[in-house]
């Protein structure tokens, strides 16, 4: 067989097809059989490669790539024979600058490089490793430049999604040792015989370890209200039936549901206790709502025996006024009204970040 000048072509690859089958007569290049020897040996060990690489030749920037190449390009029309800079036109003012340095001898090298490209008819975010590197024929003139690329748009995103998810274990992570440190602090500090008091705390330590379960279940941070009261009722199973519950789908975050669950902890377990619940007779009304940009929570007690309002104040009554109003950016009380103890929190519902 005669050699047409096209041996250095006798790799395999749809790249290589599509040079042997190119009209090059209209590019600075002209037919491949009179491409300059250096300009056929780099293209041939550029075929063979498996690595994404694109030659860019002569003042027209005229692009030749390989098959692992090709993926980059997306749908763009096709960039055989056509120039660098047309090919990537939407990019230019961020690689250009880039390829005449190339140009000039001087390789550039950078990781994680952002463009927004367009390749499949719409813009979208993208992240390349590439290495720009001048090439020089046989008299030790820059004549071109190889492009050796590779996509890191996943790594990226995969990169930035682990950094939020670490951010927002220290961030859960720094609540709940502010809580567990704030619990620990205000329990041992009161009155009562140690036993007492550490039955307290771990019973105070179990509600919140039972919100945070919730918070980080499915990495999903957040906990609706009534998820949050039924953890709480299901942990008391004398309650069941003396409850009424009723308000909208309310997702809760961070400290509001800690917050929450540990305030829901300390009125239930006085109402055992104390109150309604310490009766066979006495019922509660929980309720919360939205409205005008309002949110409401609402506990009612009834039917127990009659309320005498504390003679001190203690870390419970602390915990679910001082705590959670700074939580909630609002207002939280407790009233001991004599028919039974109702407890009230009001905020904006722009305070709630849902």
């Amino acid at each position: 067989m005669a050699d047409d000048g096209l041996s250095f072509l006798n790799g395999s690859g749809t790249s290589a097809d599509k040079i042997r089958t190119l009209d090059w007569e209209n590019t600075e290049l002209g037919h491949p059989a009179s491409w300059p020897n250096s300009l056929k040996t780099i293209v041939s060990l550029m075929l063979a490669s498996k690595f994404p690489k694109a030659i860019v030749w002569g003042d027209s920037l005229t692009t030749i790539y390989n098959d692992g190449f090709a993926p980059i390009l997306g749908h763009k029309p096709e960039a055989m024979g056509r120039s660098f800079r047309d090919i990537w036109s939407e990019v230019w003012p961020d690689i250009g600058p880039l390829v005449e340095k190339a140009y000039a001898g001087e390789s550039t090298y950078i990781e994680n490089f952002p463009l927004a490209i367009n390749r499949h008819g719409y813009e979208e975010d993208c992240h390349f490793t590439f290495c720009y590197s001048p090439i020089y024929d046989e008299n030790g003139r820059v004549c071109g430049m190889m492009d050796t690329v590779m996509e890191t748009t996943e790594t990226v995103l995969v990169q930035r999604q682990v950094s939020a998810v670490n951010a927002e274990l220290r961030h859960r992570m720094g609540n709940l040792v502010a809580m567990v440190s704030a619990l620990a602090s205000q329990t041992f500090r009161g009155e009562g015989a140690m036993s007492e008091r550490l039955d307290i705390f771990q019973d105070r330590l179990k509600s919140l370890g039972e919100a945070q379960a919730m918070l980080t279940a499915e990495d999903h941070p957040e906990a609706t209200i009534k998820e949050l009261v039924d953890s709480i009722i299901g942990s008391r199973m004398t309650a069941i039936g003396r409850i009424d519950v009723e308000g909208p789908v309310v997702a809760l975050k961070g400290r509001k549901a800690l917050s929450l669950s540990l305030a829901l902890n300390e009125l239930f377990t006085n109402s055992i206790k104390y109150g309604a619940l310490s009766s066979e007779t006495g019922r509660i009304n929980i309720e919360w709502a939205l409205r005008d940009a309002q949110f409401s929570f609402r506990w009612s007690e009834h039917g127990g025996p009659p309320v005498k309002p504390p003679t001190r104040q203690g870390f419970g009554t602390k915990l679910i006024e001082r705590f959670v109003a700074a939580h909630f950016e609002g207002n939280a009380k407790i009233d001991y009204r004599p028919e039974g103890v109702e407890y009230e929190i009001l905020s904006n519902s722009r305070n709630l970040d849902f």
